[in-house]
């Protein structure tokens, strides 16, 4: 089968863009960990489906496939990309638009400079929703007291060392940890220990942030069924409330990613999360998929 496809990316997060909105692909996980392959297929973080709205108060539906072929809820770059994407194929000339995805419905606008805002929703603390099982985890509270929900959590990793991690959902799980340097952080051995802790039933993304100030990070960010990304949006996303939420950081942080620069804002408690940044079309294409997958 043969099929077209465009190449995007935003802040380093790179996709494979494919247009259902006339009719179905119905591609397998080995479809979609093919197109994500660097050497054999296009190449990519993650695989975008654009389809037709399922429902009358949203326009489009988007399906987001991992590296790995598994669908996950949610990615803040991905959303960014997809409105760029509608555009510049004349599927829509709304500059707002909103977008059905597994883990809800966000709002996306593109901005006269190209950038992009997308409503992410508000983030989500209760622990069945995230989900994460606090049997595996120890609660750590700011107060000799336990009448409060915990915002922080110590995770016993495999290899003998406990990080404290604040827990949220963005539409998908994450943890976070504050460290001293994204550069010396260890991304690549702590993170796949976490994706795959015990406390988290669908695995986790792992976020690692270092804060320069309050209105500042830095993020490095181990993705579930992705490993370490150049950007994570919703990774972004749930840094900045974590940071927040600790008292570390200001309602507006701007954070560097190795992939390039987002900016995050949350006025707290139950509102939105509204993430800015790019969101870039590398080039458009055709690919044969084998038959034998």
């Amino acid at each position: 089968m043969r099929i077209r496809f465009t190449k995007m990316q935003g802040a380093g997060n790179d996709f494979v863009v494919l247009d259902e909105t006339r009719e179905r692909l119905n591609l397998s996980p080995a479809h979609y960990r093919f197109l994500a392959d660097r050497h054999f297929g296009v190449g990519a973080d993650q695989i975008l489906s654009v389809r037709p709205a399922p429902q009358p108060d949203v326009d489009f539906e988007y399906v987001i496939h991992n590296a790995d072929g598994g669908e996950v809820e949610q990615c803040g770059n991905g959303s960014r990309c997809f409105v760029s994407f509608v555009r510049e194929q004349g599927l829509t000339d709304k500059t707002s638009v909103r977008v059905k995805v597994h883990g809800g419905v966000i709002e996306l606008h593109q901005l006269p400079n190209g950038q992009v805002t997308v409503d992410m929703g508000a983030p989500v603390f209760d622990v069945r929703r995230v989900p994460f099982d606090p049997l595996h985890a120890n609660a750590l509270h700011d107060e000799s007291t336990t009448s409060t929900p915990a915002q922080t959590w110590q995770l016993a990793l495999s290899t003998g060392d406990r990080v404290d991690v604040g827990v949220v959902s963005m539409g998908n799980p994450h943890a976070v940890q504050v460290v001293d340097n994204v550069d010396t952080a260890p991304v690549l051995t702590q993170g796949p220990l976490i994706e795959h802790h015990a406390a988290f039933p669908r695995r986790v993304n792992a976020g690692f942030m270092q804060i320069v100030n309050r209105h500042i990070i830095h993020l490095r960010v181990f993705e579930r069924g992705a490993g370490e990304t150049l950007a994570c949006g919703t990774g972004a996303c749930a840094a900045v409330v974590t940071g927040i939420r600790w008292g570390l950081l200001d309602p507006e942080v701007l954070v560097h990613t190795q992939g390039g620069d987002l900016t995050i804002a949350w006025a707290g408690g139950g509102h939105p999360v509204y993430m800015t940044g790019p969101a870039t079309t590398v080039f458009h294409g055709e690919i044969n998929l084998p038959d034998t997958l």
